[in-house]
């Protein structure tokens, strides 16, 4: 499911949504941090989310924080996050509804945050929306078991316990946004997911391929205990790239 085999111009066009929700951060990113001289402060201080800004009824501040970060770290790990767990759902919602899914668990989030944080607070980061796929995910695993095989949940379970772990343990991260995301995604999973099966694919593409699909291959035991292999590979080398990451902004900001 998580395993990404195709070239990069195969992921590109068969993954959309995807693609270019991950180029607008990276756009944004270099923008902002490369190029401020040219616009990118200004667009910067009108795209944060400023909760003072949005009680003076700048409501746009709602939405645009999604696509800014905080660093290069930061806009890296969402980018890779989406990039690794956004391909399945968006071959199974298809794009409108992916992309749905995706602003409206982030806007949920940071609603929540507007309504729960002081006036002064301010964030950046597409964390709820991150999170919010997660949600899916989880509502997956817990009541759509027809959706997703046994090693899947328990990779998708294992990243899910260590996002939210790492959530409390620095003092930098939008807590509210962390959490009500993955409410959001786990809430609103029955309405995107109504009509979804496990052979359902909305992008229609015959390079889409799932290892789970039913088809005879002899050497398909071998297969599925290599996946299942390189899956915990993921699961530990994301851990620590995620501890990692909570390491570095401890380090460079809460220092």
């Amino acid at each position: 499911m998580f395993l990404r085999n195709e070239s990069f111009s195969e992921y590109i066009s068969t993954y959309k949504a995807v693609s270019v929700l991950i180029s607008i951060c990276l756009f944004f990113y270099i923008w902002v941090y490369w190029f401020g001289f040219l616009g990118g402060n200004e667009i910067f201080a009108l795209g944060v989310g400023w909760n003072f800004a949005i009680a003076m009824g700048e409501y746009w501040r709602l939405v645009t924080p999604i696509f800014l970060h905080g660093g290069l770290m930061h806009v890296m790990f969402n980018s890779f996050a989406l990039f690794l767990f956004g391909p399945w759902l968006e071959a199974k919602l298809g794009i409108s509804r992916f992309v749905m899914l995706f602003l409206g668990t982030a806007v949920i989030a940071n609603i929540v945050t507007f309504l729960l944080q002081g006036p002064n607070y301010s964030h950046v980061g597409a964390s709820g929306a991150i999170y919010g796929l997660f949600g899916v995910y989880l509502y997956i695993v817990l009541l759509r078991k027809d959706l997703m095989d046994q090693v899947s949940s328990q990779m998708i379970v294992t990243i899910i316990i260590i996002g939210v772990i790492m959530t409390f343990v620095n003092p930098g991260i939008n807590i509210l946004a962390h959490l009500f995301g993955l409410i959001a995604g786990a809430a609103l999973a029955p309405l995107f997911l109504t009509g979804v099966s496990r052979w359902s694919n909305q992008l229609g593409s015959s390079n889409v391929h799932d290892p789970d699909d039913i088809g005879f291959d002899p050497k398909r035991w071998e297969k599925k205990r290599r996946i299942k292999e390189q899956l915990w590979f993921y699961i530990a080398g994301g851990a620590v790239a995620m501890i990692g990451f909570f390491w570095l902004i401890d380090t460079l900001f809460f220092s």
